[in-house]
């Protein structure tokens, strides 16, 4: 299955790296993020991606330009600037005819991605999302009167499944992207939503994003 990568934004939660190059190109043990990403899917056997570059994207141009990937097919698509998530993707509709994978230039999953595709094929919706337990990034107390009655350190949230990329998605999806200022996340899943159409792949492994510095040392704590 051919795979996207939305690898076009600003990244400005991480401006300490990105004032100089786009997000997916910050280093994680040495490694840039993206290519971290590409070999997760490679492992799976999935051998061509579409990268959807925006901010700084001639750096991850360059980058691909400098390195020889073995069996992988990589194909650099201009999607603007200031394009959001759902344009991004709407600019590469020519290229997806067929189901495919999609996910974001800045997380990270050891997600089985034969089991998600299975899963989505199996109940033949729209989209299918990998659902994920954040981290907790506090201790959870409880407290009565002054006197703590429970307390535990931050651990997986109890509570409420987030989305972490890593979908599954027929092409007649993008029809419900109205254009470059639609965000994914907003009106076309909401539309989604109501049709009965999104489905949620559960994942209780690993799973990071790197939105902030603190992230970034996190992920990079993990992959060690």
């Amino acid at each position: 299955m051919k795979v996207v990568i939305l690898a076009g934004g600003l990244g400005t939660r991480i401006s300490e790296y990105t004032k100089l190059i786009p997000k997916p190109m910050i280093k994680v043990c040495g490694k840039p993020l993206i290519h971290r990403i590409i070999d997760h899917y490679f492992k799976y056997g999935h051998k061509e991606f579409y990268i959807a570059l925006g901010y700084k994207g001639s750096i991850i141009k360059q980058y691909f330009k400098n390195i020889k990937l073995k069996n992988i097919t990589i194909h650099l698509i201009e999607t603007g600037k200031n394009t959001m998530t759902g344009g991004r993707l709407k600019r590469l509709k020519k290229f997806l005819n067929e189901p495919f994978l999609l996910t974001y230039g800045d997380g990270l999953s050891n997600v089985d991605l034969n089991k998600l595709v299975k899963f989505h094929k199996r109940n033949k919706k729209l989209i299918t999302l990998t659902a994920v337990r954040p981290p907790a990034r506090f201790g959870v107390i409880d407290i009565k009167g002054n006197i703590v009655k429970y307390f535990r350190e931050k651990n997986l949230l109890d509570t409420g499944w987030i989305n972490g990329g890593f979908f599954v998605i027929q092409p007649k999806f993008i029809d419900l992207i109205k254009n470059d200022k639609t965000f994914l996340e907003q009106e076309p899943f909401q539309i989604a939503t109501k049709k009965k159409q999104l489905l949620a792949f559960k994942h209780k492994g690993f799973w990071q994003c790197m939105d902030t510095l603190r992230d970034k040392i996190i992920l990079e704590k993990k992959i060690k």
